[in-house]
């Protein structure tokens, strides 16, 4: 199944070609300052694969904070975050916010609290690896 979505404005799009079909999603609300503040709720599927296009690059801004080892795109013209990307051993990894999901039924995602704290960079990468989606491409421009 194909999953649209954007954020506000559309600048920071993707597709995120979901194995099976979504009719349960499982999505972590993350207790971080950071998410909390922004209202990020994040799903992935391992075998899943993700293209995000950035119509305007230079309007998305990078965030990263804690450990450095994950970068928040946020469209810096209308706040959103749809996604988060990780590189690690020169792959790219990723976790999509469902609240910018397009043609999903909100009813079909299974919200649930998260909290990654006393987790240490070396767990939290593994981590990542395990469950984060691994097929990642980045495309700039229309």
């Amino acid at each position: 199944m194909l999953i649209d979505g954007a954020c506000h404005c559309g600048n920071i799009r993707f597709a995120l070609a979901w194995n099976g079909e979504a009719d349960s999603i499982a999505a972590r609300a993350c207790d971080c300052s950071f998410c909390v503040k922004h209202g990020g709720v994040w799903t992935a599927q391992a075998g899943a694969s993700l293209r995000l296009r950035l119509r305007e690059p230079d309007r998305v801004s990078r965030y990263a904070f804690g450990t450095h080892t994950a970068d928040f795109l946020v469209c810096a013209t209308c706040g959103a975050v749809p996604a988060v990307v990780s590189r690690i051993e020169e792959r790219l990894y990723a976790v999509v916010n469902v609240n910018t999901f397009e043609n999903i039924e909100p009813a079909s995602i299974q919200r649930a609290p998260s909290s990654l704290d006393g987790e240490s960079e070396t767990e939290r990468l593994a981590r990542r690896q395990r469950n984060w989606i691994g097929d990642v491409e980045i495309v700039e421009g229309d």
